[in-house]
């Protein structure tokens, strides 16, 4: 398999890898968001109860990848039309809730 070394690796399918799957930190990280400037500006804050993973993914034609993905361990207090909760059809507090973060954003940690 080839590791997903280029920017514009092809679209694609990826499936995450069965072993790999790496606890970076819990409820120690800030999140940076990148906004909409034509300078690098980012709106940075700290991520309560959560945990944050480094992930190995597979890709259809054997690209390998690695994806940072952020779990909300406590969504008791989210908005109840969040789409999270629509697409995963649970209710707010329930279970974790886990996304990839886009390759724009930022998260610090401690470990």
């Amino acid at each position: 398999m080839r590791e997903v070394a280029q920017k514009n690796a092809p679209m694609q399918r990826y499936i995450i890898a069965a072993a790999g799957v790496k606890k970076l930190s819990d409820d120690k990280s800030v999140v940076c968001h990148k906004q909409k400037y034509p300078f690098a500006v980012f709106y940075c804050h700290k991520a309560m109860m959560t945990s944050v993973y480094a992930v190995p993914l597979e890709g259809e034609n054997g690209l390998r990848a690695k994806a940072v993905a952020v779990c909300h361990k406590n969504t008791s207090a989210w908005n109840p039309n969040h789409l999270a909760f629509k697409v995963l059809k649970v209710k707010p507090g329930t279970v974790p809730v886990c996304h990839f973060l886009p390759e724009t954003h930022v998260v610090w940690f401690s470990y």
